[in-house]
């Protein structure tokens, strides 16, 4: 049975599968809510959050393409504090998945249902079907899969650039005076709210033992990955209040107003397919992580060895990826009968990762050896528990989890203290 991971990932297709797990259906709605809340001001937001994001995305590259495992961020926990810290930062990295992967798809399928007046059903079942053609992906193999995405996050590319490049001539300077309305404050406030647009570079972290040449292409996937992704989010934020679009209309009706004075009439269609098809990116790409973690935490025992056996044609953890299929399709039929409310729900695995973040970047610090290095990790891991004590009530989540984990520890530590006492 093969043990190890196939190599096969570029640096273009790392490109893409990073692209894939930050740019989220975010862009759709965040460059119109932020303009709402700083007015032009918004722009310096995203300026800001962009450059914020350097420290966390060098603190990641360093420790991947170093130490490359697909345990990720959970493996740098285990190498820096120990095999229970790391087991359980892998688990509590996992708990946000049953909520995670099913939102997500949800909110792509809501956008094609708006335009194609589906009613509930058919838009989960569409989600399903986004979650089920993401496994299948993976399943086949990370080249496949990476070739897919590169295909995708093209085609988004392509319409955004589009979009931008269309608007750009009707931008008027009038619509940036006054250039923060309501003082600077709302700046800071609103960068909180866009922190999130810019979580998911650890999860090419879990994909860096398939890389070709992780010392070099993981870090020119990331620092490609965050100058496109940091582009796209400013551009669209300056034709969006350039173009005075965010007043007086709702956040996505912006965006619709933004495409409408490219492509007319097809403008609602195309945010329908852009919208889908970014939200199917994270999943893609985050089915792909999730997996090669359940992978990773089975290789040191804390899973049945069965999930460190990889598929003898595909080289993927094939198992993992089939027991995803249940608890998704499960969670999605629960939000079917129950009607639940996502933008409620999002605010559980949004807590965890805060958590994980800081984990982290804390253990990065601990093990890096440059200054440079060090300092990145440093202002990462505070940046992220500075906001993680923000989340709310979501805090309780992780924490619960983090508790439950702790119990389950401590009931093996007892069991194998008593068996090796009786023997």
């Amino acid at each position: 049975m093969q043990t190890e991971l196939k190599k096969s990932i570029t640096w273009v297709q790392g490109t893409a599968l990073t692209i894939g797990a930050v740019l989220g259906a975010g862009i759709l709605v965040l460059p119109a809510i932020a303009a709402q809340l700083a007015g032009p001001a918004s722009l310096v937001s995203w300026i800001a959050m962009g450059l914020l994001s350097i420290p966390m995305v060098v603190a990641i590259s360093a420790m991947s393409s170093r130490y490359p495992d697909s345990g990720g961020l959970a493996a740098y926990v285990r190498r820096a504090f120990g095999d229970r810290a790391g087991e359980m930062t892998g688990l509590l990295i996992l708990s946000a998945m049953p909520f995670g992967m099913p939102l997500t798809a949800l909110v792509g399928a809501h956008y094609l249902g708006t335009v194609f007046a589906w009613g509930s059903g058919a838009i989960h079942l569409a989600a399903t079907a986004l979650i089920l053609t993401a496994i299948l992906l993976n399943y086949r193999g990370i080249e496949l899969s990476g070739k897919s995405q590169v295909l995708v996050v093209s085609v988004i590319l392509f319409i955004l650039f589009f979009v931008i490049i269309a608007a750009t001539p009707t931008v008027n300077s009038k619509n940036f005076t006054p250039f923060a309305p309501s003082g600077w404050l709302p700046v800071g406030e609103t960068m909180m709210l866009l922190f999130f647009a810019f979580i998911g570079w650890e999860m090419v972290g879990h994909l860096a033992e398939e890389f070709r040449n992780p010392k070099v292409d993981l870090p020119l996937s990331l620092g490609i990955s965050l100058v496109i992704v940091a582009t796209k989010y400013v551009a669209i934020s300056f034709v969006m209040v350039g173009n005075g679009l965010y007043r007086d209309t709702t956040a996505s009706g912006a965006m619709l107003g933004l495409i409408s004075r490219s492509l007319g009439d097809s403008a609602a269609t195309t945010v329908a397919l852009l919208g889908f098809l970014i939200c199917y990116c994270p999943v893609h790409t985050f089915i792909a992580g999730f997996s090669r973690l359940v992978y990773a935490q089975a290789r040191t025992g804390e899973f049945p060895s069965r999930f460190a056996q990889l598929h003898p044609s595909f080289q993927t953890p094939h198992r993992a990826l089939l027991s995803f299929i249940p608890i998704f399709c499960g969670i999605l039929g629960l939000s079917y009968l129950f009607q639940w409310d996502l933008n409620t729900l999002i605010g559980f695995p949004s807590a965890v990762f805060l958590l994980v973040y800081t984990a982290g970047m804390f253990a990065a610090f601990q093990i890096l050896s440059t200054r440079f290095g060090r300092s990145c990790a440093f202002v990462s891991a505070l940046a992220s528990l500075i906001l993680f004590l923000f989340a709310g009530i979501y805090i309780l989540y992780p924490l619960i989890v983090v508790f439950l984990v702790w119990l389950r520890q401590k009931r093996k530590m007892h069991r194998k203290h008593l068996i090796n006492y009786l023997s």
